[in-house]
C-alpha cells in the first residue's frame, strides 16, 4: 500500500501540465484578480479624489443645492477646490485633478480619463441627480411629505450601514476571490482526470500494466483518489494563504472551518475529474478539453468573470446555483465571511458531500464495467 502511495504521489506532481491549472493558473489569476482591483478590495482606505468646483451663476438655487452636497463629501470622499473654469481646465489637463464639477444650470461632470476614482465621481453625481429629482417629484405631488423625505436622505448613508447583512460589510470585488477559491478547487478535476487516464488500458501504457496487476481495482482506485484528495488539499490551502495573506482578503470564519470547505472543494474536484475520466471512451485530448468547460463553465456562473453572475442567476433560476458546486463552495465562503448564517454553511457543506460521493459512486461503477478484448 505505500509502495502504490508513494509512487501515485511522485507520478502526479511530476505531471507539470496538470498541477499548472490545479495550482499555479488560479494563483496566477489572483493575482491578476489583486492588482486590477488595487486597494479597493482590501478594505484600505483610498486617498480622498481631487476635483474642481466651478461655480456658475445660472440657477443660483439648485447651484447652491449641489454645492453644499458636495461640501458634505469634502474630506472624506472628496478634497475640493473651487478655482475658475480656466483653472480647472488647466489642472485637469495637467493631471492635478480627477474631474471639474460644474454647479447651476444643471449640475455636470468634466473629466480626462476613465477609471475608478472618475466612476466614483459619476456615481456621486448620479445619485445627487436621482434624489434631487425625486424630491422635486415629492414637493409636486406629497408637499406634506417632504420634511420626512429630506430627512431620510440626509441620514441614507447611516441607514446603510446599519442594515449590512450579519453586521458586516464587504467590498463587491471579494465576491471574485471567492469564485477564484471555488474554480481552483474545480481545477483538481485535472488531477482526477489524468489519474483515470492512466488507469485505462486503451489510452495508456502505465492502464495496460495496472489491468494485468494482481492488486484489486478498488485498492487501486482508493490508494488514487486518496493521494489526490492530498496533493489537491495541499493546492487549496497554499491558494487560501495566499489569497489570506499576501492579498489581505478577508476570509471570514475560523481555521477549523475554512479547512473543512477547502477538503470538501477538494475532493469534489477530484471527484468529478475521476468520473470525466472513467466514463465513457473519449481520446485523452476531448476528455481534458471537457474537463476545462466543466471547470470554467461552473467558475463563470459563480461570478469568476462577472460578479454579479450568481446573484442574477439566484433572482431568475437559484435551482442553478444549488447543483453547481463553484457556486455552493461560493456561497460557503460567503456564509463565513459575511452571513455569519450556521444552517446554510451546513447545508452547503452537506451539497458538497453528496456530489461528491455521488461522483465517486459514477466512477467506481463505469469502471467495474471495463473490459478489453486484449492488452
Amino acid at each position: 500500500m505505500r509502495h502504490l502511495i508513494k509512487y501515485r504521489f511522485i507520478q502526479t506532481v511530476r505531471e507539470w501540465s496538470v498541477m499548472f491549472w490545479a495550482l499555479a493558473f488560479p494563483i496566477i489569476l489572483g493575482t491578476f484578480f489583486f492588482v486590477s482591483f488595487g486597494s479597493g478590495v482590501t478594505g484600505e482606505e483610498m486617498d480622498a479624489i481631487r476635483v474642481a468646483v466651478v461655480e456658475q451663476e445660472t440657477d443660483q438655487q439648485e447651484g447652491g443645492a449641489f454645492g453644499e452636497f458636495l461640501e458634505q463629501m469634502d474630506g472624506d470622499t472628496l478634497e475640493i477646490e473651487k478655482v475658475d473654469e480656466k483653472q480647472a481646465l488647466k489642472d485637469l489637463k495637467g493631471d492635478e485633478i480627477t474631474g471639474i464639477y460644474y454647479t447651476g444650470g444643471g449640475p455636470s461632470l468634466t473629466v480626462a480619463k476613465s477609471d475608478l476614482n472618475t466612476s466614483i465621481l459619476k456615481a456621486l453625481l448620479d445619485s445627487y441627480n436621482k434624489n434631487a429629482h425625486m424630491i422635486m417629484k415629492i414637493a409636486q405631488d406629497h408637499p406634506e411629505r417632504l420634511m420626512q423625505a429630506v430627512e431620510a436622505l440626509d441620514g441614507w448613508q447611516t441607514m446603510t450601514e446599519e442594515v449590512s447583512v450579519g453586521g458586516r460589510t464587504m467590498n463587491p470585488n471579494v465576491s471574485y476571490f471567492f469564485a477564484l477559491i471555488a474554480y481552483a478547487c474545480l481545477s483538481g478535476a485535472f488531477l482526477g482526470v489524468q489519474a483515470s487516464l492512466d488507469g485505462q488500458a486503451n489510452l495508456s501504457a502505465l492502464g495496460a500494466r495496472r489491468s494485468v496487476t494482481p492488486t484489486h481495482k478498488l485498492r487501486l482506485v482508493l490508494t488514487d483518489m486518496s493521494v489526490l484528495f492530498f496533493i489537491q488539499f495541499v493546492n487549496i490551502i497554499i491558494l487560501t494563504v495566499v489569497v489570506r495573506f499576501a492579498f489581505g482578503i478577508d476570509l471570514g470564519g475560523n481555521i477549523g472551518q475554512i479547512l473543512l470547505v477547502d477538503l470538501l472543494g477538494s475532493m469534489i474536484g477530484v471527484s468529478m475529474g475521476i468520473m470525466i475520466g472513467c466514463v465513457g471512451k473519449l481520446s485523452e485530448s476531448i476528455k481534458m478539453g471537457l474537463t476545462v468547460v466543466l471547470t470554467l463553465f461552473p467558475g463563470f456562473l459563480a461570478g469568476l468573470m462577472f460578479g454579479n453572475m450568481k446573484n442574477i442567476i439566484e433572482q431568475n433560476c437559484p435551482i442553478i446555483n444549488r447543483i453547481n458546486p463553484a457556486a455552493v463552495l461560493s456561497d460557503t465562503f460567503y456564509c463565513m465571511g459575511v452571513f455569519d448564517d450556521a444552517e446554510r454553511f451546513t447545508r452547503n457543506l452537506m451539497i458538497l458531500g453528496l456530489m461528491s460521493v455521488l461522483f465517486i459512486g459514477i466512477a467506481f461503477f463505469a469502471v467495474r464495467r471495463e473490459r478489453y478484448d486484449s492488452i
